[in-house]
């Protein structure tokens, strides 16, 4: 398939998953330092205290990158490696045209900057460049700095946040269809898209959140000033999805759950399958079915393994495939879209799952720290091959 000129196909990794030593370099603890260490919250009580050690083999993943034709790479800059015990502050630190038109700054945690690891991030973005990779920088994903956790309680208190610049966000959105063409499946799989993405997006768009949003949580949602409307709305430059998977979704008939959480908030069931049908094939992970059309939906909408099983990864490379074809008909369609960031690079931490969940397209021994291209790694390279040729 033929992408224009201007779009990308690309990868993604994020600092708590990939990063390595944790420690190393004046970096400061997160919230995951200390999540991660609850035990039993993270299978077999892994930690990501080295994962796929990128902080030092981080040419080598450049080059693998290069290797299978890649021309950007969306990495996240740990908070906390940048300022290990924050607090405000706005001193723009890093100054590469590609990542963003204006200088940046990072909130920090309290207060000294740690020039190693700011280091760090100029070698690699040096290198990326070198190679003639685009370097994506991703401002925060989950790593909050533990003392603005412990100062603050984190994105609860407005003092946190103070930043500037050209910046967008990237959200989860998972496509939910009605499990049924009847009303109230309709409106309740709107509700879900509402709760998920529209929580964030509604108000960065229009300037307060959906009216679903608010009819059931009232007075537990958060009340915007006249000052902060006009600071929210428009404020983002571009906007990035993460697109995995597809569910159906009903109405559960329940409307005043008890206790309260953000999940019962929705008054909705999942459904994995319409009348004993799978809405798609199942991958590897256990909530995460092939839906390709779902991709396009979301565009136009206003295991532990062996080496060998690891390296043939058939079901990843017709995941990419049909998402990426569904995603080329909806730009075909009129969609704008100026890239797309496979997940991921390397196999590494993945969050609750700890290790037991390989994405990468390739493969890492994480007792050695080796990387193995995947299938799906050459199928990459032979697809963006032909595009370079196109």
């Amino acid at each position: 398939m033929h992408f224009p000129r201007a779009s990308s196909l690309a990868l993604q990794p994020l600092p708590t998953k990939s990063r390595a030593w944790h420690s190393k370099g004046g970096r400061g603890p997160c919230i995951w330092d200390t999540f991660v260490r609850v035990p039993g919250m993270i299978p077999n009580n892994a930690t990501a205290d080295v994962s796929v050690d990128e902080y030092h083999h981080y040419k080598e993943d450049v080059d693998i990158m290069k290797k299978f034709n890649f021309d950007a790479y969306r990495f996240s800059i740990s908070w906390s490696r940048i300022f290990p015990s924050p607090h405000l502050c706005s001193i723009p630190i890093l100054h590469h045209p590609l990542l963003l038109d204006n200088d940046f700054c990072f909130l920090d945690g309290t207060g000294e900057i740690n020039w190693e690891g700011v280091d760090y991030y100029d070698r690699l973005i040096d290198y990326l460049i070198l190679q003639g990779i685009t370097p994506y920088a991703n401002l925060y994903h989950y790593d909050l700095p533990l003392a603005l956790h412990k100062e603050y309680l984190g994105w609860l208190s407005p003092k946190i946040v103070d930043q500037k610049g050209k910046i967008g966000i990237l959200l989860d959105f998972v496509w939910y269809e009605p499990y049924t063409h009847s009303a109230i499946d309709e409106a309740a799989a709107q509700r879900a898209r509402d709760f998920h993405i529209g929580w964030f997006l509604h108000p960065l768009t229009y300037g307060y959140y959906p009216k679903s949003i608010q009819k059931i949580v009232k007075d537990r949602l958060p009340k915007f000033t006249a000052d902060q409307v006009k600071m929210v709305k428009g404020s983002y430059d571009y906007v990035g999805v993460n697109q995995y998977t597809s569910y159906y979704i009903k109405d559960n008939g329940v409307t005043n759950p008890k206790p309260v959480s953000y999940q019962d908030d929705w008054h909705v069931e999942f459904k994995h399958d319409r009348d004993g049908v799978p809405i798609g094939p199942q991958a590897y992970s256990d909530w995460l079915y092939i839906v390709p059309w779902g991709m396009y939906n979301a565009v136009t909408y206003p295991g532990s393994v062996t080496l060998p099983e690891g390296l043939r990864d058939t079901k990843r490379i017709n995941y990419y495939k049909s998402y990426i074809t569904e995603l080329k008909r909806a730009m075909d369609d009129g969609a704008t879209v100026i890239g797309y960031f496979a997940w991921s690079l390397l196999d590494n931490f993945e969050w609750r799952l700890g290790y037991t969940s390989r994405f990468g397209l390739v493969y890492v021994d994480f007792k050695t720290n080796m990387r193995y291209p995947k299938e799906s790694a050459y199928w990459f390279k032979n697809m963006l091959k032909r595009e370079k040729n196109n």
